[in-house]
């Protein structure tokens, strides 16, 4: 991967980390006062915290990674566990914790970031579908025919119809 492949992380992330720094530390919290969306919004969190630690464990353990090497530098493809649901839960994550934070915070100025942190983590994950395209190959492609990008309540249906059929 070259540079330009990371241009979008390098927008989103520390995006995402001043919505979060802005929430939780510098109190942009419940301004609305929309009680019910704030806890829609701590709910949306906690399933990011799941999405975006989850994955650390399976790929370790399942994706074939040399010893001393991250999580991240997977040899095998991993279908089971929470990617048999979501094909990029920490992606997923990200979407999700920057939702939250806007449902948690009511704050304009969080909105805003959030406009611009969801949608360009959207085509990161589809930079990332065609990176793993290449890596994996036809398998690869099988598995997005099978398993949603970042819809997860459709990931969870369809996993359930695969175990009853």
């Amino acid at each position: 991967m070259n540079w330009k492949e990371y241009i979008l992380s390098c927008i989103w992330s520390p995006l995402l980390i001043i919505q979060f720094l802005l929430v939780f530390i510098f109190g942009f919290y419940n301004e609305a006062g929309l009680n019910v969306v704030m806890y829609v919004g701590w709910i949306i969190w906690i399933i990011s915290v799941i999405f975006g630690f989850g994955p650390i464990i399976v790929l370790k353990k399942e994706g074939g990674v040399e010893e001393g090497e991250s999580y991240v530098h997977t040899k095998t493809l991993v279908t089971s566990n929470i990617y048999s649901i979501l094909r990029h839960p920490q992606y997923t994550a990200g979407i999700l914790l920057s939702l939250a934070l806007i449902l948690i915070s009511q704050s304009g100025l969080i909105v805003v970031m959030g406009l611009v942190v969801i949608p360009l983590l959207y085509v990161d994950i589809v930079q990332a579908d065609k990176y793993e395209v290449e890596k994996f190959g036809e398998e690869y492609e099988q598995y997005m025919k099978e398993v949603p990008r970042t819809n997860f309540i459709l990931g969870l249906i369809r996993r359930l119809r695969r175990r009853h059929t």
